[in-house]
């Protein structure tokens, strides 16, 4: 079984910048894919931002040129740095993995439980 912990979500003021982390531990054979999706009360979860193995990343327009997604291969962790933070981008954002736990599996998709990041004044 593989876990993704998350961490570094909280409330920051409109401009501010935040953080998060999430880790994965457990039976891992290879990772792909790590990335952000977020939920916002009464809207679909949607792709925040993900990055392959090889380092190709993607983005949501709306948060383009705000934040970064980065990956830590050796730590199995991935990264969000979220700057000038708007109101519109309050919701639960959720780490996602694919990942193959044994040579011979199929990789499939985790998730993390969630962080909750509000942005208010």
């Amino acid at each position: 079984q593989v876990q993704l912990v998350e961490s570094g979500g909280g409330l920051v003021q409109p401009g501010g910048s935040l953080r998060l982390s999430c880790a994965a531990s457990g039976r891992i054979f290879r990772i792909y894919t790590m990335g952000w999706y977020r939920q916002a009360p009464g809207n679909q979860r949607e792709l925040v931002a993900d990055m392959h193995s090889d380092g190709i990343t993607n983005y949501a327009d709306s948060v383009k040129g705000r934040f970064t997604i980065s990956r830590d291969n050796a730590k199995k962790t991935v990264y969000l740095q979220m700057n000038s933070l708007k109101s519109e981008d309050t919701a639960v954002y959720f780490c996602n993995a694919l990942v193959r736990d044994t040579p011979l599996g199929a990789a499939r998709a985790y998730w993390g439980q969630g962080a909750q990041v509000t942005v208010s004044s």
